[in-house]
Parts: structure tokens; C-alpha cells; sequence
């Protein structure tokens, strides 16, 4: 018996490894996932931030086990050991969810600093890697396994002064694509019995946003709490309709 939670959908009892947990929508996908009936297994670089997201996401579900572990995700034998840990301690792994972010950018193509591309190389395409490859095994020997990337709709439009961010996120999706051939290739003649998905968004915004500015509209923002909702949602449809797809939370450009 692993975990106890309130769900009854295709999460109950799911055991779901968050990857960057520990910002807004770390903690809105926690306590998400741990409403769903999840055990929900969190990491982040921060141990302070992990620890508070853990907690709320705890309270929030008072009956769900949330775990939490600092791992670095640009050592691959860490990753590798993290998913080891999981699968050996819940008896199975469901899921994997990709909220590592970063953002840089300048004030013109030409101004464009390329330590800004090595910055965000490690955290939007190398934790990709690892993780992807890391957990890769283990999602397939799921019934229900699920790699769920949040990308940006610059991929798709970039512009001159996100040259970097714009091309990492490319990078990171067309990574995951090919996570999801391998999961494709592995199912046969069935279909995937796992799935790679890619969520798109513009931007997230939260509450504290609001808050410090009331009058902003924010437009074409995904809040935090929706954004949770989709990641639940790649779940609740079957492997063949989102494995390989681009989930557009915002309008495509």
C-alpha cells in the first residue's frame, strides 16, 4: 500500500517525481497531483524552497504522502540514482514532470551574452536530458507512464532579444520528442503504452503576481493553478492520443 490520497481518477495511487518543484508552479502541480490521489515525489536545487512546497502540499492534503529530495539534475548518475530511490521505495514510477526553468535574454540580437545560452543550456535542455534518460525505463514498465515538459511558445516564434531562452526551449522540446519515438517504437504494434507530452504556454503568472501588480492584465498568461490542470490532464487521456504532442495552453502562434 503506497500512499493515500482522495483521487479517483487514472493518479490515484500514481507515483509522479516533480522535477523544480519549488517555484509557483511546483507548488501548484504538488498539490495537485497530491488532490488527485498521487504520491508525489518533489526535487529542487533549493532545499529551503523544496521544503516549504512539500509542506503546503502536505497540508493542502493532509492524507497524500508528499516527499521531498534535493538532487542535482545536471549530474546524470544523481538522476539516475533519484529514479532508482523512487522506484525501489514506491514500488513503481508513473510520471515525471519537468517545471526546471530560467529565463535570460537581451536587449538586442547583437547584445545577446552566449554565458547566458551556457546558463540556460543546464537548466532548460541538460536536466531534460537527464532526467528524460534517467527515468525512461521506468516509465515504460508503468501501466501509466507519463513525461510531461512545460515549454513556451517562443520555441515556435522566437524573437531577437530571447535568441537563447527561444532556442533552449526548442532544443528541450524536439528532446522530448524523441523521448516520446522511444516510448512509440517500444509499444508496437499496440501504440505507446508511456507518453511524452509537451504543455506550451506564453507565460505563468500567480497570486503574488497580482498582488504586487493590480493593475497589470497579464494577457495570454497561463496561471499556476491551470497549468496544474493540464499536467493532471495528460493522465486522464490515453497514451497514444498525447504521446509525441504539443498541448497548447495558449494560442499558437
Amino acid at each position: 500500500m503506497i500512499g493515500s490520497g482522495n483521487g479517483n481518477g487514472k493518479l490515484s495511487g500514481a507515483v509522479v517525481a516533480v522535477a523544480g518543484a519549488g517555484g509557483p508552479a511546483g507548488r501548484a502541480a504538488l498539490i495537485r497531483l497530491a488532490e488527485a490521489g498521487a504520491v508525489v515525489v518533489a526535487s529542487d536545487a533549493d532545499p529551503a524552497r523544496l521544503a516549504e512546497a512539500v509542506d503546503a502540499a502536505r497540508y493542502a492534503h493532509g492524507g497524500a504522502t508528499v516527499t521531498g529530495d534535493t538532487v542535482d539534475l545536471l549530474d546524470l548518475a544523481a538522476t539516475k540514482a533519484w529514479a532508482e530511490r523512487t522506484e525501489k521505495d514506491f514500488g513503481r514510477l508513473d510520471g515525471v514532470v519537468h517545471l526546471v526553468g530560467g529565463w535570460r535574454g537581451s536587449a538586442s540580437f547583437t547584445e545577446t551574452d552566449l554565458a547566458d545560452w551556457d546558463f540556460l543550456e543546464k537548466l532548460l535542455i541538460r536536466t531534460v536530458q537527464h532526467t528524460s534518460l534517467a527515468f525512461h525505463d521506468a516509465l515504460l514498465r508503468s501501466d501509466r507512464g507519463r513525461y510531461v515538459l512545460v515549454s513556451q511558445s517562443g520555441a515556435h516564434k522566437p524573437i531577437a532579444t530571447n535568441a537563447a531562452y527561444n532556442a533552449g526551449k526548442a532544443a528541450a522540446e524536439a528532446w522530448t520528442l524523441a523521448l516520446a519515438d522511444s516510448f512509440r517504437k517500444a509499444g508496437g504494434e499496440d501504440g505507446p503504452n508511456a507518453a511524452a507530452a509537451i504543455l506550451v504556454i506564453k507565460a505563468l503568472v500567480h497570486d503574488a503576481m497580482r498582488a504586487e501588480r493590480p493593475t497589470a492584465k497579464f494577457a495570454g498568461f497561463t496561471d499556476v493553478k491551470e497549468l496544474a490542470e493540464a499536467i493532471a490532464g495528460v493522465w486522464e487521456r490515453p497514451a497514444t492520443e498525447v504521446n509525441g504532442q504539443r498541448l497548447w495552453l495558449t494560442p499558437q502562434p
